[in-house]
């Protein structure tokens, strides 16, 4: 089957901070985009801008060969593709579902067999880079599914990302995903622990970050998180309340797997008590408040 082209009409489903960019960048790469999003005000701004206003889910999916998604949670993407007026009461057969959600992997199986049935193929793909990737067309995708249909929508992926990573077959994505997230909460935590130490010893912890910068401590975290806490600048760029519904499907996956994963646990934990205490929809750095709290230290 030969790859999609500018003349592949895409559907884009979820236009909140990440699936905007996304779709603006579809749309300057030169595909049509049929759009649909809870909320009229993202498909009138990317309507301006060459994108076509869909009425429904089910509308879109009627004309669109390929449909993307990308909402907050498994009950959205589950809503979208088969609740009333979803996809698959209009979806074509042929057509492909990429889900750039970060979802439930063992969800993903289901839905993806349940499309297969009426003739559908999907490709889980989650992504990691913020919303500065999805802005700047970064994003690196962990894919699941065939490979055939990977190879197929690669002009897609080249246009809202620059790292394609064929993880296996379908939920595959999602789980790398979960390992990503809980890589990325656990050093989270460890920076930020190391920071407050620094500030509880009387230590000017932006010049132990930027010593640990230039060592084997460095990482994404550190360089961004790190600052953001330190600069007490939290405006949600990826919210503490996602990041903790993520978690909770690492949590799972873990179980599911039987892999013990106590880490796993205390992220869980620890970002269960900053959501419920009111910093749920701060930045996830957010997450070094907690640990300055707990030792004392007032701002």
């Amino acid at each position: 089957m030969s790859e999609i082209s500018s003349k592949t009409n895409i559907g884009f489903i979820g236009l909140g901070v990440m699936g905007k960019s996304m779709a603006r960048n579809l749309i300057k790469a030169g595909f049509q985009v049929v759009l649909h999003n809870r909320s009229r005000a993202a498909v009138d701004e990317l309507a301006g801008i060459g994108g076509i206003a869909a009425t429904s889910p089910a509308d879109l999916a009627a004309r669109a060969e390929i449909i993307c998604l990308c909402v907050p949670d498994t009950p959205d993407a589950e809503a979208v593709l088969f609740g009333a007026n979803g996809v698959a009461a209009a979806v074509k057969a042929g057509s492909v579902v990429i889900d750039f959600s970060t979802i439930s992997s063992q969800a993903t199986v289901g839905f993806a067999e349940r499309l297969k049935q009426v003739g559908v193929a999907m490709l889980d793909s989650p992504v990691s880079g913020g919303p500065a990737g999805a802005r700047d067309a970064a994003l690196s995708c962990m894919i699941g599914g065939e490979a055939e249909t990977l190879a197929r929508c690669m002009p897609l992926f080249k246009a809202v990302g620059k790292t394609f990573t064929h993880i296996g077959a379908s939920g595959a994505g999602q789980l790398c995903k979960s390992c990503n997230q809980l890589v990325m909460a656990s050093t989270a935590m460890a920076v930020c622990e190391a920071l407050t130490l620094a500030k509880k010893a009387g230590i000017d912890p932006y010049k132990v970050r930027e010593a640990l910068l230039g060592g084997s401590a460095q990482s994404f975290v550190m360089q961004n998180h790190a600052k953001r806490f330190l600069d007490g600048t939290l405006a949600p760029g990826f919210r503490a309340t996602l990041l903790l519904k993520d978690l909770h499907l690492a949590a799972a996956a873990t179980t599911d797997a039987g892999s013990f994963a106590p880490v796993a646990a205390l992220a869980e934990q620890l970002f269960t008590v900053l959501c419920n205490t009111g910093r749920d929809g701060m930045d996830s750095a957010a997450i070094g408040l907690l640990y300055e709290e707990l030792s004392g230290i007032k701002r």
